[in-house]
């Protein structure tokens, strides 16, 4: 498979489907394990976890046993980004690269700590981790697909807001500015392989389809798959 390569921002494409990144997923061997794995990242409120949850679905309609990890099940509060990061790497892709079932335990943000365990078998064909900092560099070496979800800075927070409260908009203020200089460490959103419009006004079916800003797919040979 050739790779689809629009190396800069031009706008609006034209809708992507879903199976279209699925297909170039499968064209290549996993690269955690026996896992393919899919990261999706961006700032807080870009719909990032709306995303992941239509890629798992049309994965299942294939038949794939898929898994999903959402990062703020590892995060220990507002300032715990950082160490969800290194319990994903250390706890969950590490074991499953090692041909070990992944562990984590889910941070209850009500009750301020950590709560039940949940297990990753390694028998998962597809694993999406969904959150800020799912696509840190560290992730690289293990990881198909990247992609970044963007919209305004309004629009998050708004959204945000809508979710968690008047009372939490101080707290999101801060995160906002904290990943942003998260991400220009990280050069997340260049590194991302399709950074998809989480506020798109291109018709479109959003279960099936999303609307890129830049393509730039890992390229495959299809005789490998």
């Amino acid at each position: 498979m050739e790779s689809t390569d629009i190396a800069a921002d031009h706008g609006t494409l034209a809708p992507l489907t879903i199976d279209a990144l699925l297909d170039n997923v499968q064209a290549a061997p996993p690269r955690l394990g026996r896992t393919r794995l899919i990261g999706v990242d961006g700032p807080a409120g870009s719909g990032k976890t709306s995303l992941a949850a239509k890629i798992q679905a049309r994965a299942e309609a294939r038949g794939l046993r898929t898994g999903i990890i959402h990062m703020d099940d590892l995060y220990d509060g507002w300032t715990g980004a950082v160490r969800g990061f290194g319990l994903l790497r250390d706890h969950v892709l590490q074991r499953i690269a090692d041909g070990r079932e992944g562990r984590y335990r889910r941070y209850d943000w009500h009750l301020g700590a950590y709560a039940e365990l949940h297990v990753v078998p390694v028998t998962v064909e597809l694993l999406v981790v969904e959150g800020v900092t799912s696509c840190d560099r560290d992730a690289d070496r293990w990881q198909s697909l990247r992609l970044w979800v963007e919209t305004s800075n309004e629009v998050r927070l708004d959204r945000g807001i809508a979710r968690d409260g008047e009372a939490l908009r101080d707290h999101w203020l801060e995160w906002m500015r904290w990943e942003r200089d998260h991400f220009a460490e990280q050069e997340t959103r260049s590194r991302a392989h399709v950074i998809v419009d989480g506020d798109p006004a291109l018709p479109h079916d959003p279960a099936l389809e999303i609307i890129p800003k830049s393509v730039a797919l890992p390229p495959h040979d299809s005789a490998a798959s």
